[in-house]
């Protein structure tokens, strides 16, 4: 059989998981988001702080997978709520660095302006500096759901969602019948998701970027 030939007799089990790869990908991007940016307007003021939150985040990232996974198996169970857990807290490197950088690159000016204005501090934060930000901030949502894209894969290891279960029956099924297809369809499922949401993204900073700060 095919490689065309077995994704079409299987069609409706592999876009049901594709569907549930990507939603799964894009929710854990978001909960990485909300914690990143947060954790960004908390120290972006503080050098020390700053150097903090982002050597925090990348020893998050230097964990491996199988290894992240199997620490929180005995604590949470399968299924997935490990999974969730392992992908929000593998995303948050780029999000705290970029929203830590795009915060800090704001014109001084351009705040002091705004309180000149009247506005109080909540105000110049949430109108003026975050909206200037939010172009270092997309971008690291966008790279976040591409590694995330990836790292989901070993998420079957936990009995998680998405096509990291075609691909892992694959390999342990390799020189059976269709094991070879089996995989390549998960990859290649991984790989046009992953195109598909950078598209997104895309679309998205076209859409909510003006194009004065572009």
């Amino acid at each position: 059989m095919s490689l065309w030939q077995y994704i079409a007799e299987r069609w409706d089990r592999l876009s049901l998981q594709s569907w549930l790869h990507v939603s799964g990908v894009v929710q854990c991007t978001i909960l990485a988001a909300v914690i990143g940016v947060g954790v960004g307007i908390l120290v972006y003021r503080s050098p020390a702080g700053s150097a903090i939150a982002t050597a925090l985040s990348s020893t998050i990232l230097t964990i491996p997978s199988f290894a992240l996974l199997g620490l929180l198996i005995p604590v949470v169970g399968l299924g997935v709520t490990p999974s969730v857990i392992a992908l929000t807290l593998y995303g948050l490197l780029p999000i705290v660095r970029n929203t830590i950088v795009g915060l800090s690159g704001v014109d001084p000016a351009v705040s002091d302006a705004a309180k000149g204005v009247g506005m109080g501090r909540f105000g110049v934060l949430t109108r003026v500096e975050l909206r200037l930000a939010w172009p270092a901030i997309l971008t690291g949502m966008r790279v976040s759901a591409q590694m995330l894209m990836g790292i989901a894969v070993i998420a079957a290891y936990a009995k998680g969602f998405g096509l990291g279960s075609e691909v892992f029956s694959g390999l342990t099924r390799a020189g059976s019948a269709n094991s070879l297809n089996q995989a390549l369809a998960g990859t290649l499922g991984v790989v046009v998701l992953a195109l598909v949401l950078d598209a997104i993204f895309i679309l998205i900073a076209r859409l909510t970027i003006p194009k004065g700060i572009r």
